[in-house]
């Protein structure tokens, strides 16, 4: 059985920066996808970015340009915000699972998921 841990998450004034880490293990054998989710209160879960073992990154419309997601070679998936703004506030969740799906930042697609961790923006 896989395990994911996020880490990295906090409180930051808008503009800030934070790097979220997701440390993997059990998940990335073959073909994969690995993303990043968010949940606000009383919001649906949502797609920040994602990585798959075709090598292809996607980013939500309001990720992009400001967050990028990597992954090492040690299996830790990373989320890099840059810019923060108010509305990034959210759980952030990390997500894997196997095989790599038509549209990878649906949170459906994914079967494992962290615990999360709480990222909050102020104003």
């Amino acid at each position: 059985q896989g395990r994911l841990v996020e880490s990295g998450g906090g409180t930051v004034q808008a503009g800030g920066s934070l790097r979220l880490s997701c440390a993997a293990s059990g998940y990335t054998d073959g073909r994969f996808c690995m993303g990043w989710f968010r949940q606000a209160p009383g919001k649906e879960r949502e797609g920040v970015a994602s990585i798959c073992s075709d090598g292809r990154t996607r980013y939500a419309d309001s990720a992009k340009g400001r967050f990028t997601i990597s992954q090492d070679n040690a299996n830790t998936l990373y989320l890099e915000m840059n810019s923060l703004k108010p509305e990034d506030t959210a759980m952030y969740y990390c997500a894997a699972r196997a095989g790599v799906p038509f549209w990878p930042l649906d949170s459906h697609e994914y079967r494992y998921w962290g615990q999360g961790t709480q990222v909050t923006v102020s104003s």
